[in-house]
Protein backbone atom coordinates (compact mmCIF):
# COMPACT_ATOMS: atom_id res chain seq x y z
CA UNK A 1 0.00 0.00 0.00
CA UNK A 2 1.20 3.59 -1.04
CA UNK A 3 2.08 6.13 1.50
CA UNK A 4 1.09 10.09 0.47
CA UNK A 5 4.20 12.16 -0.29
CA UNK A 6 5.51 13.79 2.64
CA UNK A 7 5.42 17.59 1.65
CA UNK A 8 8.54 18.89 3.81
CA UNK A 9 10.63 16.18 2.21
CA UNK A 10 9.15 17.37 -1.28
CA UNK A 11 9.56 20.94 -0.63
CA UNK A 12 12.92 20.06 0.86
CA UNK A 13 13.84 18.02 -2.67
CA UNK A 14 12.74 21.29 -4.51
CA UNK A 15 14.87 23.46 -2.76
CA UNK A 16 17.92 21.48 -3.46
CA UNK A 17 17.11 21.29 -6.80
CA UNK A 18 17.16 25.19 -7.03
CA UNK A 19 20.11 25.52 -5.13
CA UNK A 20 21.73 23.27 -7.44
CA UNK A 21 20.77 24.89 -10.47
CA UNK A 22 21.96 28.50 -9.11
CA UNK A 23 25.55 27.00 -8.00
CA UNK A 24 25.13 25.88 -11.97
CA UNK A 25 24.55 29.29 -13.48
CA UNK A 26 27.14 30.78 -11.00
CA UNK A 27 30.06 28.20 -12.16
CA UNK A 28 29.09 28.94 -15.55
CA UNK A 29 28.97 32.52 -14.82
CA UNK A 30 32.51 32.48 -13.49
CA UNK A 31 33.55 29.64 -16.33
CA UNK A 32 33.21 33.07 -18.87
CA UNK A 33 29.88 31.58 -20.98
CA UNK A 34 28.71 35.03 -21.29
CA UNK A 35 31.91 36.42 -22.33
CA UNK A 36 30.97 36.10 -26.00
CA UNK A 37 27.81 38.08 -26.21
CA UNK A 38 29.83 40.72 -24.14
CA UNK A 39 32.61 41.14 -26.19
CA UNK A 40 30.25 40.88 -29.01
CA UNK A 41 28.04 43.71 -27.57
CA UNK A 42 30.89 46.04 -27.07
CA UNK A 43 31.70 45.55 -31.20
CA UNK A 44 28.67 46.67 -32.18
CA UNK A 45 28.65 49.38 -29.90
CA UNK A 46 32.06 50.37 -30.95
CA UNK A 47 31.03 50.51 -34.19
CA UNK A 48 28.05 52.42 -33.86
CA UNK A 49 30.49 54.96 -32.83
CA UNK A 50 32.63 54.37 -35.91
CA UNK A 51 29.45 55.10 -37.73
CA UNK A 52 28.09 58.45 -36.16
CA UNK A 53 31.49 60.43 -36.45
CA UNK A 54 31.95 59.07 -39.99
CA UNK A 55 28.15 60.73 -40.22
CA UNK A 56 29.22 64.04 -38.75
CA UNK A 57 32.11 64.43 -41.37
CA UNK A 58 29.55 63.67 -44.53
CA UNK A 59 27.29 66.14 -41.94
CA UNK A 60 29.94 68.85 -42.35
CA UNK A 61 31.11 68.17 -46.27
CA UNK A 62 28.26 70.39 -47.84
CA UNK A 63 28.59 73.19 -46.09
CA UNK A 64 32.55 73.33 -46.53
CA UNK A 65 31.79 72.54 -50.00
CA UNK A 66 29.39 76.04 -50.14
CA UNK A 67 31.97 77.77 -48.22
CA UNK A 68 35.04 77.11 -51.08
CA UNK A 69 32.77 77.46 -53.77
CA UNK A 70 32.67 81.11 -53.02
CA UNK A 71 35.80 82.05 -52.85
CA UNK A 72 36.72 78.89 -55.71
CA UNK A 73 34.68 78.19 -58.01
CA UNK A 74 37.19 77.29 -60.60
CA UNK A 75 37.95 74.59 -59.10
CA UNK A 76 34.57 72.45 -60.04
CA UNK A 77 36.89 69.75 -60.35
CA UNK A 78 37.52 69.05 -57.18
CA UNK A 79 34.72 70.41 -55.46
CA UNK A 80 32.72 67.77 -57.76
CA UNK A 81 34.83 64.75 -56.36
CA UNK A 82 34.18 65.70 -52.94
CA UNK A 83 30.15 65.80 -53.02
CA UNK A 84 30.05 62.48 -55.37
CA UNK A 85 32.75 60.62 -52.79
CA UNK A 86 30.12 62.24 -49.84
CA UNK A 87 27.30 60.60 -51.91
CA UNK A 88 28.94 57.25 -52.23
CA UNK A 89 30.41 57.13 -48.83
CA UNK A 90 26.54 57.89 -47.69
CA UNK A 91 25.10 55.08 -49.74
CA UNK A 92 26.66 52.73 -47.95
CA UNK A 93 25.43 51.31 -44.82
CA UNK A 94 26.71 48.82 -42.23
CA UNK A 95 24.91 47.79 -39.14
CA UNK A 96 24.57 45.27 -36.84
CA UNK A 97 23.19 42.98 -39.16
CA UNK A 98 25.99 43.62 -41.74
CA UNK A 99 28.82 44.29 -40.30
CA UNK A 100 29.55 40.05 -40.25
CA UNK A 101 29.65 41.21 -44.15
CA UNK A 102 33.57 41.23 -45.10
CA UNK A 103 32.51 42.89 -48.63
CA UNK A 104 30.13 45.27 -47.24
CA UNK A 105 32.90 46.28 -44.61
CA UNK A 106 35.67 47.02 -47.63
CA UNK A 107 33.57 48.70 -49.52
CA UNK A 108 32.52 50.91 -46.71
CA UNK A 109 36.34 51.12 -46.11
CA UNK A 110 37.37 52.03 -49.21
CA UNK A 111 34.26 54.87 -50.19
CA UNK A 112 35.10 56.69 -46.95
CA UNK A 113 39.20 56.41 -47.33
CA UNK A 114 37.60 57.97 -50.98
CA UNK A 115 36.35 60.51 -49.23
CA UNK A 116 39.19 61.44 -46.71
CA UNK A 117 41.32 61.71 -50.04
CA UNK A 118 39.08 63.99 -51.57
CA UNK A 119 38.87 66.41 -48.44
CA UNK A 120 42.51 66.17 -48.04
CA UNK A 121 42.48 67.53 -52.12
CA UNK A 122 39.93 70.02 -51.35
CA UNK A 123 42.00 71.59 -48.19
CA UNK A 124 45.16 71.63 -50.27
CA UNK A 125 43.68 73.75 -53.21
CA UNK A 126 42.07 76.11 -50.73
CA UNK A 127 45.51 76.61 -49.53
CA UNK A 128 45.84 78.94 -52.59
CA UNK A 129 43.27 81.47 -51.85
CA UNK A 130 44.43 83.60 -49.03
CA UNK A 131 40.47 85.52 -48.77
CA UNK A 132 38.87 82.08 -48.33
CA UNK A 133 41.42 80.91 -45.46
CA UNK A 134 40.55 83.96 -43.22
CA UNK A 135 36.78 83.51 -43.41
CA UNK A 136 35.63 83.15 -40.30
CA UNK A 137 33.04 80.19 -41.66
CA UNK A 138 35.93 78.55 -43.38
CA UNK A 139 37.95 78.13 -40.39
CA UNK A 140 35.33 77.17 -38.34
CA UNK A 141 34.10 74.41 -40.80
CA UNK A 142 37.88 73.44 -40.98
CA UNK A 143 38.19 73.04 -36.88
CA UNK A 144 35.15 70.62 -36.95
CA UNK A 145 36.61 68.90 -39.52
CA UNK A 146 39.75 68.53 -37.89
CA UNK A 147 38.82 67.63 -34.77
CA UNK A 148 35.97 64.96 -36.65
CA UNK A 149 39.09 63.33 -38.31
CA UNK A 150 40.38 62.46 -34.88
CA UNK A 151 37.49 61.56 -33.51
CA UNK A 152 37.18 58.68 -36.43
CA UNK A 153 40.68 57.27 -35.80
CA UNK A 154 39.43 57.05 -32.20
CA UNK A 155 36.37 55.23 -32.94
CA UNK A 156 38.45 52.97 -35.59
CA UNK A 157 40.96 52.20 -33.06
CA UNK A 158 38.29 51.06 -30.84
CA UNK A 159 36.58 49.23 -32.82
CA UNK A 160 39.38 46.96 -33.72
CA UNK A 161 40.49 46.83 -30.45
CA UNK A 162 36.99 45.39 -29.37
CA UNK A 163 37.43 43.26 -32.61
CA UNK A 164 40.07 41.53 -31.36
CA UNK A 165 39.07 40.71 -27.83
CA UNK A 166 36.04 39.42 -29.22
CA UNK A 167 38.08 37.09 -31.73
CA UNK A 168 40.86 36.21 -29.29
CA UNK A 169 38.18 35.08 -26.94
CA UNK A 170 36.26 32.66 -28.93
CA UNK A 171 39.65 31.35 -30.33
CA UNK A 172 41.23 30.64 -26.89
CA UNK A 173 40.05 28.27 -24.15
CA UNK A 174 37.88 28.50 -22.63
CA UNK A 175 36.10 30.73 -24.83
CA UNK A 176 36.48 28.36 -27.81
CA UNK A 177 34.32 25.67 -25.89
CA UNK A 178 31.65 27.94 -25.21
CA UNK A 179 31.59 28.72 -28.84
CA UNK A 180 31.32 25.44 -30.14
CA UNK A 181 28.92 24.80 -27.68
CA UNK A 182 26.27 27.76 -27.44
CA UNK A 183 27.47 30.49 -29.94
CA UNK A 184 28.51 28.47 -32.79
CA UNK A 185 26.21 30.84 -35.01
CA UNK A 186 28.55 33.92 -34.11
CA UNK A 187 31.12 34.17 -36.75
CA UNK A 188 34.79 35.68 -36.03
CA UNK A 189 34.37 39.56 -37.12
CA UNK A 190 35.93 41.27 -39.74
CA UNK A 191 37.57 44.24 -39.13
CA UNK A 192 39.62 47.48 -40.53
CA UNK A 193 42.36 47.16 -42.90
CA UNK A 194 44.88 50.19 -44.14
CA UNK A 195 43.73 51.04 -47.32
CA UNK A 196 46.63 53.65 -48.29
CA UNK A 197 49.84 54.38 -46.73
CA UNK A 198 48.94 56.37 -42.91
CA UNK A 199 45.54 55.14 -43.39
CA UNK A 200 45.49 55.30 -39.23
CA UNK A 201 46.15 59.07 -39.23
CA UNK A 202 43.86 61.68 -39.25
CA UNK A 203 44.60 64.29 -42.36
CA UNK A 204 45.98 67.11 -41.54
CA UNK A 205 43.87 70.16 -42.37
CA UNK A 206 45.93 72.68 -40.35
CA UNK A 207 47.50 75.45 -42.51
Amino acid sequence: MSHPADPRRFAVAYSWRWLALLCLVLALSGCGVNNIPTLDEKVKSAWAQVENQYQRRADLIPNLVETVKGYAQQEKETLTAVTEARAKATSIQVDADTLNDPQTLKRFEQAQSQLTGALSRLMAVSERYPDLKSNQNFLALQSQLEGTENRIAVARRDFIQAVQAYNTEIRTFPGKIWHSLLYSDMPIRETFEATSPNADQAPQVKF
